[in-house]
């Protein structure tokens, strides 16, 4: 028990520190410098907790316990919802909870308690990276949440971004990344367009309400909110059909992937037949959610998840989905190669390998 409390406290000092400051999600906001110092150490304090903890995991693991899962509030856990309410129910043998920030769950991961994660995928990749590949990802849970909104008319696609401003928060961030990709991949550079990056999101939406004639990028669910409060806002560019158009000309085509559920390895070796049931009811409460939005709103609020009103008219833009097995691994690859072109910290500093992605039953 001791050891146990002294690890955590290293964990929440170097560890956290180093890990957050890479998770690039659409939330993302200024990101601190890393420490190849604090980088080493985590590594070696994680590759101890992993030795020390064998012989309990394997003890666990005999006992057949039921799956533990955690998720953050927004889209990464909206499309568990029904999986979540019929473990509520009895109907489905889970113990889940719901956290409002990756610090809350990469501790209860590496420290084993939990078995599984709903993530932002770059977060997976660096867990990779920084557990020695003690990590899996088994689906992609969320593609892209990004959208181009404007109050005009004048933006139908990326390159009608020619001469214009561009507000947005998350530089240094994944919104960043994915938005400066989208312009190089329509032709545009840096002199073309105006980019200028707010702390937060309700900053971004401020400064174009101030400028008619400017773009905001902005993330759901916070569009739908920006929606009821602007009525002239709407939706200019979807960023994930805008990759996916990028995309057609390669030979494995990639997509904008925000959300994936990852696994420890040890768990998923020693228990493929939870983890296979797992993948299928998340995807028929993608399905039920998607299909139920008056249904799904209401669990989705009563989880705290996103405000039911938000979450209604939220599911339709926020790309829920349960992509397995080698279109997982294509979609999620090409993806995370985007990020480390344009900054190598953004996946942890090295692309994964092979064994990050889990193919069931040997697929190949």
């Amino acid at each position: 028990m001791k050891q146990e409390r002294r690890f955590g406290r290293l964990f929440g000092s170097v560890f956290l520190a180093m890990v957050l400051s890479l998770v690039l999600t659409a939330c993302g906001g200024k990101a601190p410098k890393d420490s190849s110092e604090a980088a080493s150490k985590a590594s070696a304090s994680i590759a101890t907790q992993t030795e020390q903890s064998k012989e309990e995991a394997s003890a666990k693991a005999a006992q057949g316990e039921t799956l533990r899962l955690a998720a953050l509030k927004g889209p990464t856990s909206m499309g568990l919802a029904d999986l979540f309410a019929k473990a509520d129910a009895g109907t489905e043998k889970l113990n889940y909870r719901v956290a409002g920030s990756p610090d809350e769950v990469v501790p209860l991961l590496v420290k084993k308690e939990i078995d599984v994660a709903a993530v932002p995928s770059n977060l997976a990749a660096v867990l990779y990276a920084r557990t020695k590949g003690q990590v899996q990802v088994i689906n992609i849970n969320t593609l892209g949440v990004l959208y181009l909104v404007e109050r005009g008319d004048s933006v139908k696609s990326i390159a009608d971004l020619k001469g214009k401003t561009i507000v947005a928060s998350g530089k240094g961030a994944t919104p960043e990344y994915v938005l400066r990709y989208l312009l190089q991949a329509n032709g545009l550079s840096d002199g073309d367009v105006t980019i200028e990056w707010k702390s937060e999101h309700a900053e971004a939406l401020a400064a174009m309400t101030k400028n008619p004639k400017a773009v905001a990028l902005l993330p759901e669910p916070f569009v739908t909110s920006a929606e009821a409060k602007t009525p002239d806002l709407h939706r200019a560019v979807d960023l994930t059909a805008a990759w996916d158009a990028a995309q057609k000309k390669e030979k494995t085509p990639s997509a904008l992937v925000m959300g994936v559920l990852v696994a420890r390895k040890e768990f998923v070796a020693a228990h493929p037949e939870e983890i296979q049931h797992l993948l299928e009811a998340a995807q028929a409460s993608v399905a039920m959610v998607k299909a139920n939005p008056d249904k799904a709103a209401a669990i989705i609020g009563r989880l705290g998840i996103v405000p039911a009103p938000v979450a209604k008219k939220a599911i339709p833009h926020a790309n829920l989905v349960c992509v397995t097995g080698k279109e997982m691994q294509e979609k999620l690859e090409g993806y995370l190669q985007v990020l480390f072109k344009q900054n190598p910290k953004a996946v942890g500093g090295a692309l994964p390998q092979a064994d990050f992605y889990y193919l069931p039953g040997g697929e190949q």
